[in-house]
């Protein structure tokens, strides 16, 4: 069985940084996106319960790391530990504003390898994994032996959207009955697929920089991708887009907001 993974919550201006752990640290990490905005932050702790919060700083104003004290002191009460990934100056910028906040630095640049491994050993320190604490190699000593047949056989799905919210909230949603991986663009989406295995996709139609119909078009010219089912997730209404959106000969498509009852049938009409 695959180790169990760290649930990490990312934040801050550094969106390079924040795709790197999407791209590169998935085989240790379940990486989640929020905004540094107070309540949304507090509504991710609350539902996700993360191993260690990550803050990736890119010009942050001194006013921002003052807002962040509030978030700090949440942090500290759930004893969540906070790493601040940043260059030199922006370290030290946020040391001189907030002395007071208790976190782990690291100082770009630094390889993600070395990144990720620095925060693995620091988390297994606090808290070590259900695959080690349990001992031994045997299948009793893993999670293994409270796995059913079904669980082990659960489809996966993997939804690509540039809206963190959408992502968590599709996620929250599916997650009791499939696997699901989350990307925030399609180059994510692309590096994901390929290593990694899905069933299924759900895209989001109007992205930046790289929209629906692209990544889907990589997805098709790509020998191990080209037969996987594809859905749009769209906010476009109107009738001859739809029809556009269907020529691209996909496997069915979802209207924004999102109607979680539709999301479930038609995820079962393409999954069984």
């Amino acid at each position: 069985m695959e180790n169990e993974k760290y649930v990490i919550l990312l934040t801050g201006n550094n969106r390079m940084a924040i795709n790197e752990f999407f791209t590169y640290m998935d085989l240790n990490f379940e990486c989640i996106n929020t905004s540094s905005r107070y309540d949304d932050i507090i509504n991710h702790l609350k539902y996700i319960s993360p191993d260690v919060f990550v803050y990736c700083l890119n010009g942050e104003s001194p006013d921002d790391i003052k807002r962040f004290a509030n978030v700090e002191r949440k942090l500290t009460e759930l004893n969540i530990p906070i790493i601040i990934v940043g260059n030199r100056d922006e370290c030290e910028q946020f040391t001189k504003v907030a002395p007071a906040i208790e976190a782990t630095f690291f100082q770009r640049p630094i390889s993600a390898q070395k990144l990720e491994r620095s925060i693995v050993e620091m988390l297994e320190t606090k808290k070590p994994r259900q695959s080690d604490v349990a001992g031994g190699d045997s299948p009793a000593g893993d999670m293994s032996s409270t796995e059913t047949p079904a669980a082990s056989a659960r489809k996966h799905i993997l939804i690509v959207d540039d809206d963190s919210s959408v992502l968590k909230l599709l996620k929250g949603y599916l997650a009791e009955r499939y696997d699901v991986a989350t990307a925030i663009n399609g180059k994510v989406a692309m590096k994901f697929l390929e290593t990694k295995r899905t069933d299924m996709v759900l895209l989001d139609y109007e992205m930046p920089e790289e929209n629906g119909a692209a990544v889907l078009s990589k997805i098709r010219d790509n020998a191990r991708t080209k037969h996987l089912p594809v859905v749009f997730l769209t906010g476009v209404t109107e009738r001859g887009k739809i029809q556009e959106v269907l020529a691209l000969k996909i496997q069915g498509y979802l209207i924004k907001p999102i109607d979680m009852e539709k999301v479930s049938s038609t995820i079962k009409g393409v999954l069984g």
